[in-house]
């Protein structure tokens, strides 16, 4: 998916005082502002010729942090009615978005009148239209229940569900999604049992399928398996987890299975993952004999005649009727889960305990939607019968430091009097859409038949609003680079990407044979190093004079930072516009940046790498503190540098502590994220005792003291000792922003410590049944 990055706001123009340092005017999208004019004017005037042959001249950045914020109520997600041949009261269908701005949707069975269909539906989201589509070739047969998912960008793999005679299947077939063609390829090795409601999930070409229900008593399914979809190969089942209507992802080498409803028919809240690394019977294809199909009968004439159905229909409430009504292929299962393996590698489970004072979202209430982006969970509680928008939320359980936040409150994300029936997200993980219709019945449009249907309403979340950098931006692992000593041998070593090869060039005196030919300096103020908001914070007293355009000779700085002016010029589109202005024309090869040391020097790492993250200790690219992170935020949006603005709120709502809490509150309103403001606000008021007392707090200027604490609901107050406790149920909060929700057996009463239930060490009569 092509990643569209988050357009960062227009920065008001206007003199003003920057706790970074330095005053002036801000950037404005690509057109250079009054400020920026006036300070080239003064530029090209201030200097004789003689003095602009000088190259010791150093050039002063403006910058500009955003003055008198403008109050907002924040990102929204919009409501759209969609147009068309809208769905009928679909169950159980599958709702796909496939890229190029569409949603696929197929089967399902009707709420009103239990009838199963095959239908091809398209939703266009820039017309908001539906259409439906023309299929051919083997067309399935109706079914619901079953899994689509998008392949290599075109293909639509559909496994499994149930049809209209509550046969479950366990069939693959795939849709073209160019040619609108259906195919069913021949398959090998051992079949999987028939299955419904079940989690499929695509990894490395191979097709994993999770749990699910099947045979007359909804016998609840505990295996996993996987076809290979290179030679289209089954390989054998193992036991897993006993799940059904649950979510599935691999991330980090690890199938994750979370949520749905286990064998007692319960909801849960477990997080069960399987590790892959080095496993052979996940890494190697699987070997086994061909599965014939020819003995087995086929209900329908071959080949199936192309949609639409020549036949007499029978039409649902939507006022069409389904393809065909033809029972599908269920072939044999040689794998009963009584006699299926356990599944080879580790397999442990967590389970989360919502309550007062945790942000574990409770999977007892509301519609829950489980999807996953960047390796991180995201529940989106969405309302329902019991529970208003009020009492909905989006959470994410971040997978590698298993930690549960609370992104946003419902009434932040629901308008009131819509119900949800579906959610999709694209490839990327920057985007989900969740699909429903009105409550109201003012607001309902019926379908032909009077009713009321399902899909006419869309919901676009932009996730990035959140945070989130999607998957195709998640930070790779550190590259290892390292200079051999003049003693040692040179290895040449692979290029781990062009932001690797760059950063051994960052920094580099010219001497080195670096190429370096730009010096940049920034204030030079000491910094004690104990201190735990580092360089953030600097008093607006110090910032110097804003109306300076050339620093003064005598003006003491920080160390220089060589870097490649050609870099520069490529990376950032405001220093590209004033050197094509007037910088040239004076040959000016020094720029003083008023900004802490720390900051400028992170800024700059990034135009090189990309990144905020450091990829080599040995040029003492430490990692980015985090007020050094909060201080990019600001410059991102003095110099509207969307994507660096994306990386510093990801990682700012990421690694939010107390210690920062107050700085990225202050930054985050500084550069106008709103959002990250108001999560930052929220957690000060959640941890007010600790806060008070950091040194950030402490260092922030009166009125955002005051600002800070008017935060604070009008009615609220402080509550603790054995009040606290008994609001609270004694769950501390220990676990990130409100605690992340303690962990415990299923035997257990309670536990307010995360506890993980390895494989080895689970007794027969646990409640749970792992390998």
């Amino acid at each position: 998916m092509a990643q569209q990055q988050q357009q960062g706001p227009s920065t008001p123009a206007g003199p003003i005082a920057s706790i970074f340092g330095g005053s002036s005017h801000a950037t404005t999208g690509d057109s250079i502002p009054p400020s920026t004019t006036s300070a080239l004017s003064s530029f090209s005037t201030a200097l004789t010729p003689a003095s602009a042959a000088s190259s010791n001249n150093t050039y002063i950045m403006p910058n500009s942090p955003l003055k008198n914020r403008t109050t907002s109520d924040g990102y929204r997600p919009k409501i759209t009615r969609t147009l068309g041949q809208r769905p009928a009261c679909l169950v159980n269908a599958s709702v796909t978005y496939c890229g190029n701005n569409q949603i696929y949707a197929f089967g399902g069975f009707d709420q009103y009148t239990d009838e199963v269909y095959n239908h091809v539906l398209r939703l266009d989201l820039v017309s908001h239209q539906w259409n439906l589509v023309d299929n051919y070739g083997d067309i399935p047969g109706v079914r619901m229940g079953h899994t689509a998912t998008l392949y290599k960008g075109d293909k639509l793999l559909v496994f499994g569900g149930e049809n209209e005679h509550r046969t479950y299947l366990s069939d693959l077939i795939i849709f073209d999604l160019k040619t609108a063609h259906w195919t069913q390829p021949q398959v090998s090795g051992p079949i999987p049992k028939g299955r419904a409601r079940h989690a499929a999930v695509l990894h490395e070409d191979k097709l994993f399928i999770v749990g699910g229900i099947t045979g007359h008593d909804n016998y609840v399914l505990d295996d996993i398996c996987y076809l290979d979809l290179k030679t289209f190969t089954w390989s054998r089942s193992w036991r897993f987890v006993g799940r059904f209507d649950h979510s599935a992802y691999i991330y980090g080498d690890r199938v994750w299975v979370f949520g749905g409803l286990s064998e007692d028919m319960d909801k849960v809240s477990d997080l069960w993952w399987l590790d892959l690394k080095g496993n052979p019977a996940f890494e190697s294809p699987p070997h086994m004999g061909s599965f014939d199909r020819s003995g087995l009968s086929r209900n329908v004439a071959s080949p199936r005649p192309s949609y639409p159905s020549a036949q007499s229909p029978v039409v649902g409430s939507s006022g069409y009727a389904a393809n065909s009504r033809t029972a599908q292929v269920n072939p044999p299962s040689f794998h009963i889960k009584t006699y299926a393996p356990p599944a080879p590698g580790a397999i442990s489970a967590l389970k989360f305990v919502s309550g007062t004072g945790t942000n574990v979202p409770s999977q007892m209430q509301g519609i829950h939607f489980h999807v996953y982006s960047s390796g991180t969970l995201l529940d989106f509680v969405t309302p329902a019968a019991t529970i208003t928008n009020k009492e909905c939320s989006l959470s994410a359980l971040d997978l590698g430091s298993l930690r549960w936040q609370k992104l946003a409150e419902g009434r932040e994300i629901f308008k009131p009097g819509y119900r949800w029936h579906y959610c999709t997200m694209n490839e990327d993980g920057t985007k989900a859409w969740l699909l429903g219709c009105p409550t109201d019945p003012a607001a309902i449009d019926l379908g032909a038949n009077g009713l009321e249907e399902y899909l006419s309403d869309i919901m676009e979340i932009d996730l990035r609003r959140y945070g989130f950098l999607g998957n195709n931006m998640v930070p790779e692992p550190r590259a290892d680079i390292t200079r051999p000593s003049s003693g040692m041998r040179r290895i040449e070593t692979p290029s781990k990407g062009l932001g690797a090869d760059l950063a051994k060039l960052f920094n580099q005196p010219p001497e080195t044979g670096s190429g370096t030919d730009f010096i940049v300096t920034a204030l030079s103020r000491d910094f004690d190093e104990d201190e735990v908001m580092g360089s953030a914070l600097v008093h607006v007293t110090e910032s110097g004079d804003s109306d300076q355009t050339w620093l003064a000779p005598d003006a003491p700085t920080s160390p220089p930072i060589h870097v490649h002016r050609l870099i520069l010029q490529a990376r950032w589109p405001h220093f590209a516009r004033l050197w094509n202005s007037q910088m040239s024309e004076f040959h000016t090869k020094k720029m003083h940046i008023p900004e802490p040391y720390s900051v400028v020097k992170a800024f700059l790492y990034y135009l090189y790498t990309d990144r905020i993250d450091p990829a080599d200790d040995e040029n003492d690219h430490a990692s980015a503190d985090l007020s050094d992170v909060a201080g990019l935020l600001v410059m991102s949006n003095i110099y509207n540098i969307p994507h660096l603005r994306l990386l510093c709120v990801n990682r700012l709502s990421k690694d939010l502590d107390v210690d920062h809490a107050c700085i990225i509150w202050y930054c985050a309103g500084l550069a106008n994220e709103e959002w990250l403001r108001k999560r930052a606000a929220n957690f000060c008021m959640t941890h007010w005792g600790r806060i008070v007392r950091t040194v950030g707090f402490q260092r922030l200027p009166r009125t955002a003291l005051v600002e800070l604490s008017q935060e604070i609901d009008m009615e609220g107050r402080v509550v603790g000792g054995d009040e606290f406790d008994m609001m609270v149920g004694g769950i501390d909060g220990r676990f990130g922003d409100g605690g992340s929700g303690a962990s415990r057996r299923k035997e257990s009463v309670s536990s307010d410590q995360a506890q993980l239930i390895e494989s080895d060490e689970v007794d027969d009569d646990d409640g749970m049944e792992m390998s």
